[in-house]
């Protein structure tokens, strides 16, 4: 089947759209609660005999009525499934279950057995319902105007119509809507959207620009080289929504056991039904199919449906408890299987923001030094001019006169009568001035200084780790994770400087989306490899998409990487990750445990009732009694510790 283009312009006012949902949301619940006021009402009437008239048809049309909203869908879904050659699933095992017992005259039974059912899907959609892929986040990172060159003005159009060659012009603070080349002298761009790469880029004249960038400084104006569906950030959002295409889903468990469960207990029935008749004297067909029946409503595994996800309710709860937010139950289940772990660099293991490493003088004192460093800066808008400013040099009096800024380069200015170059090694090799080797070797941002035509010295700038990604990666590590990699935007030797000191297993920087998808995937088809990657920005959004788990930096992650990832760090702690699987591990065992619970309780009600020892009401009970026990088991999780 051909996928269809997704446009944007197609979605609705999210206002609306949130109405609806929320509206459709509470008409999920109102057949089950119908169901459980018309049951109850039933029951209390039965037991009563609060109207002599309750029974024959009018009892059966009113268990029938009760039964419809509930049983209905079910009964729709197991049809369809055998349509499509699917026969044996929890949909036709409730099915011939609950039918059975109203052909039995067990109409209480069979309303009730379905109702549980229905409530137990509730609790399992709800879990699972949460989950990622609001495309209308997107909205935020496409640009949805351009400023382009016609009859002698510039006009707002849509990118979509602008076509190649035409001029654009991009104010301030304002997105590049398509890619091409730089007209104007200069241009400074957070490209962060598009390679995570801490620090802005400035580019000169004829250099290309890519859609999705910001424009830092001054209006700028760009000749478009592709159609806005060619666009580096139109790739991002079809990479995002091709990944999201491509995975799998992690299958709910009661799905995978049906398909076990339903054959070997519709046979059974069958054969309770027949095999009796050679081994029996008095053998009595009805006797036996009654018998069957009361077995198949016995087997429903409603208490299963309601145990297993409370269980995960419980492990979402322990989580959410912790700062970690998980969009579905079977993500909690995806986080157990996860052996090698993909992380970002800037935002996920380091702060995003700017600081002083190292301040070296050479002509001056360092305090006298930095007051002509920042005087310098003060006049200047740039990210690393900031982090320069906010040096502690009190009594500073020092102001820059006549100050120029050269492209690429830097800034040239006065400072108390003194010449001053500020910036990188070109603009002092273009001014004939001697920059000792050393700084060759230095991976992090540096800012060189010259005063009056001499070295005066340099300062390192670099993003600093965040106060817990040491201990990040070793409990990571102890949580038996085989494997630690990092895939950044951000400069290669800036990557392997910080990868080295956390002692990362293997690095690799300088990745374009594409490339880090491309780099996943590959570890995707590894035998018994099981990704989980951790990301934060718009160009996370594709790997997060696409690996086995995506995890999302909550508080500093762009909006785009908080929708597409499975699971939210919402204290934006990278020690969280190691807790996240542990509480997914913890939620598992709880699952299984009071899986076993219901199954054992199950086989001894089936054996019994194949005996003809138990009735519907027996059934009932036990399940009853497995979800309570299987509640308290549960809320265990919520006073867990992982630390």
């Amino acid at each position: 089947m051909k996928k269809k283009k997704l446009n944007l312009r197609d979605l609705k006012d999210p206002s609306i759209e949130n109405k609806v949902s929320s509206q459709l949301s509470i008409k999920e619940y109102i057949p089950s609660i119908f169901s459980f006021v018309m049951l109850i009402a039933g029951i209390a009437i039965d037991y009563f005999e609060a109207f002599p008239h309750f029974k024959g048809w009018i009892r059966i049309v009113w268990y029938s009525v009760a039964y419809i909203p509930v049983g209905f869908p079910v009964i729709k879904e197991g049809w369809n499934s055998i349509k499509n050659g699917d026969f044996f699933t929890e949909f036709f095992l409730m099915s011939i279950a609950t039918l059975g017992a109203f052909a039995i005259g067990e109409y209480p039974e069979g309303v009730a057995v379905m109702l549980f059912y229905a409530v137990g899907e509730l609790f399992q959609n709800a879990a699972v319902n949460r989950a990622k892929g609001n495309i209308k986040a997107l909205l935020d990172v496409r640009p949805n105007e351009a400023l382009v060159y016609r009859d002698g003005d510039f006009v707002s159009v849509n990118p979509e119509t602008v076509e190649i060659g035409e001029k654009i012009q991009v104010r301030v603070g304002e997105k590049v809507p398509l890619d091409g080349i730089l007209l104007s002298e200069k241009g400074s761009f957070n490209t962060a959207a598009l390679t995570g790469e801490s620090k802005p880029d400035t580019i000169a004249k004829d250099d290309t620009v890519f859609a999705g960038s910001i424009n830092l400084d001054g209006v700028i104006e760009i000749e478009t080289t592709k159609e806005f569906k060619d666009s580096s950030i139109a790739r991002i959002l079809d990479m995002v929504q091709n990944a999201t295409a491509r995975k799998s889903k992690t299958e709910l468990f009661i799905r995978k056991f049906a398909r076990i469960y339903t054959p070997i207990v519709v046979f059974l029935a069958i054969g309770l039904t027949f095999l009796p008749y050679f081994f029996v004297d008095d053998y009595v067909f009805r006797d036996w199919l009654y018998r069957a029946l009361i077995f198949l409503v016995i087997s429903c595994p409603c208490a299963l449906v309601i145990s297993i996800p409370l269980g995960y309710f419980g492990g979402l709860g322990a989580a959410s408890h912790n700062g970690i937010l998980f969009k579905g139950a079977s993500f909690l289940d995806a986080m157990t299987q996860v052996n090698t772990v993909v992380m970002d660099k800037t935002g996920t293991v380091t702060k995003g923001v700017f600081k002083i490493k190292e301040i070296n003088s050479i002509t001056f004192e360092e305090t006298e030094f930095m007051k002509y460093l920042m005087a310098m800066e003060e006049q200047s808008t740039h990210p690393i001019a900031k982090a320069i400013l906010e040096y502690k040099a009190d009594g500073s009096d020092y102001e820059a006169t006549d100050v120029s800024e050269v492209a690429g380069k830097g800034l040239k200015g006065k400072v108390n009568g003194k010449t001053v170059l500020v910036g990188n090694k070109a603009l002092m090799t273009s001014n004939s001035i001697e920059v000792p080797s050393e700084t060759d070797g230095i991976v992090e941002s540096i800012i060189i200084v010259s005063i009056d035509g001499t070295f005066a010295g340099y300062v390192t700038i670099a993003d600093e780790l965040k106060d817990d990604a040491h201990q990040a990666i070793k409990q990571i590590r102890d949580s038996g994770i085989s494997k630690i990699i990092m895939l950044s935007g951000d400069k290669d030797s800036i990557t392997q400087q910080v990868s080295k000191e956390l002692n990362i297993d293997w690095a690799k920087g300088g990745l374009l989306p594409e490339d880090k998808l491309n780099e996943v995937e590959e570890l995707k088809k590894q035998p018994n490899t099981k990704v989980a990657f951790i990301g934060d920005g718009i160009n996370d959004a594709p790997v997060l998409a696409a690996s086995g788990v995506g995890i999302a930096m909550g508080g500093l992650g762009s909006d785009v990487a908080i929708e597409t990832a499975d699971v939210i760090i919402q204290t934006d702690q990278p020690s969280k990750i190691a807790r996240a699987i542990k509480i997914g591990r913890s939620t598992r065992r709880i699952v299984w445990q009071n899986i076993g619970l219901a199954f054992g309780v199950k086989v001894i009600v089936l054996i019994l009732g194949a005996g003809g020892l138990a009735t519907m009401w027996e059934a009932v009970f036990a399940d009853v009694g497995v979800a309570f026990l299987a509640i308290l088991n549960a809320v265990r999780l919520q006073k867990m510790k992982w630390d």
